[in-house]
């Protein structure tokens, strides 16, 4: 018996069995349609999504931020009630003893460079923002210890500002994998990112992928079986 292939004429027919994948590299309205679905189906899985770090205020938030770099947010969330009872205000840090703040977050690593940090960015808010977190861009990337990730997620989060896309590790993990960017150096994956989502969602598309990276896609074992991207995914398997 002779059996009909099913052809299709300008359009890639998947296996059977095998789910088709979007081009590696998409550019222009492809591109920019490819982020919308993602966006959609991601804010659609994490309706709840929202930055975990525990926070009262934006001076909060940014002693937060400095601290989990290289530690985890429920680690920071551990350690910070503690610290805040004892240096509630900008005043109390700027004021305190680097050996005392190292005890009390020294399980969040790095407490060395950390506590300095701390302190500096305290003291500088202080004596040039009356102990008032600044709400610039320009002002916050040079405050000891904050960088661009961390004054956009102060920004965004503390503020409701959307100066910015927070680009961590699984923001720029994510990004790669997803097809959304080649690039690997943190700024110019944010500066990749922005013009692809509509700049009253950077704040939360950060948030989806954070939560889509440590829930779903894994760096070393993605669960793409349960992916709600893993059809639209260039790197699922």
């Amino acid at each position: 018996m002779t059996v009909k292939k099913k052809v299709v004429v300008g359009k890639a027919v998947a296996p059977k069995g095998k789910v088709a994948r979007r081009p590696k590299s998409l550019k222009g309205p492809a591109l920019r349609g490819h982020a919308d679905t993602i966006f959609r189906r991601l804010t659609k899985e994490f309706p709840d999504a929202h930055c975990e770090l525990n926070f009262r205020s934006p001076l909060e938030l940014v002693v937060a931020t400095i601290l989990s770099a290289q530690c985890t947010d429920k680690r920071v969330n551990m350690v910070t009630p503690a610290l805040f009872r004892r240096y509630p205000t900008a005043t109390a840090m700027a004021a305190a003893r680097v050996e005392d703040l190292e005890d009390i977050i020294r399980s969040t690593g790095f407490y060395h460079n950390k506590a300095k940090s701390i302190i500096g960015m305290a003291r500088v808010l202080v004596t040039h923002y009356a102990g008032e977190v600044p709400r610039s861009l320009e002002e916050l990337v040079v405050l000891p210890g904050v960088g661009r990730k961390t004054a956009n997620v102060v920004l965004g989060n503390a503020f409701g500002l959307n100066e910015g896309v927070v680009v961590d590790t699984h923001v720029a993990r994510l990004s790669l994998r997803l097809g959304l960017t080649k690039e690997t150096d943190p700024v110019k994956i944010e500066l990749a990112l922005m013009p692809l989502f509509e700049r009253g969602d950077w704040t939360m598309l950060a948030h989806l992928l954070i939560w889509h990276g440590r829930r779903t896609c894994d760096a070393r074992k993605p669960k793409c079986a349960e992916c709600v991207l893993s059809d639209i995914c260039p790197s699922a398997v």
